[in-house]
């Protein structure tokens, strides 16, 4: 019975093939709604920074007020990250110049002091149950973090690696299949797998966003990024409306 009570008060859905789905379809979301703001509206990146963290203060500060799970809000926050974090690394890449190195370097310390920070206070980082609210404050801070290094780890592999987008998507994408399989075969820690995966989706989208958005002679398919976006926008919406979004545990480790 308190399984049970605690399960309904978690307000995260559970993970399942369509988590995934609309995760990356969200990363997808995140790129090229971050780069419409930025780039084609010509707000630069520090305005679409703000504007896009903003909106994450916003729906985050609904979302931990929120008493139950609501797919939408939930998914609407996680938008705000992938945004949010595509606007934040290229600010710090282009604009500050430091690059796609040295601001992944950045952001993986910074993603580790989240991390620390959530175990010294609580003895744990596990994602089992997130139903309190000084977990989930901790659970967002790292997914925007998370959303935030992938972006960067995106931009490197894609531009500076000299594999072009579609290499880049097809690397992250063995590497999702790589964590499915420890996932499914080998009794490596669930936790950080669940957390591996989460970051590995996002650069995933950030080189599908590109291959949709970039000029033809940058080996995109040079669409709208605002056409793109709303596009995206409406499968996420169809996915949520046609699954069973319902609130349960993320993967952690059995009691």
């Amino acid at each position: 019975m308190n399984n049970v009570h605690k399960d309904s008060m978690s307000k995260v859905p559970e993970i399942t093939l369509i988590f995934w789905i609309i995760k990356i379809a969200a990363t997808t979301l995140g790129e090229t709604g971050g780069d419409a703001v930025s780039m084609t509206m010509n707000l630069g990146y520090a305005i679409g920074t703000a504007i896009f963290f903003s909106l994450f203060l916003v729906t985050v500060a609904a979302q931990v007020a929120a008493k139950s799970f609501h797919p939408f809000l939930y998914w609407l926050v996680i938008v705000a990250t992938t945004t949010a974090g595509t606007t934040m690394a290229d600010f710090a890449d282009r604009s500050l110049g430091i690059g796609y190195i040295g601001g992944s370097l950045i952001l993986f310390v910074m993603l580790m002091a989240v991390l620390g920070l959530w175990y010294f206070s609580l003895g744990s980082v596990s994602v089992n149950n997130i139903t309190s609210r000084k977990v989930e404050i901790f659970y967002w801070a790292t997914i925007l973090f998370s959303n935030t290094l992938g972006t960067a780890l995106g931009d490197f592999l894609a531009d500076s690696s000299g594999l072009g987008y579609e290499g880049g998507a097809l690397v992250f994408s063995g590497a999702l299949v790589l964590v499915a399989a420890a996932y499914f075969f080998t009794k490596l820690s669930h936790t950080l797998l669940f957390w591996m995966a989460f970051i590995l989706t996002r650069p995933l989208g950030a080189t599908l966003g590109d291959i949709l958005t970039k000029p033809l002679d940058h080996g995109g398919l040079n669409l709208s990024r605002f056409s793109s976006s709303a596009v995206i926008a409406v499968f996420m919406i169809a996915c949520i409306l046609l699954t069973s979004q319902r609130a349960g545990k993320h993967p952690g480790e059995s009691k």
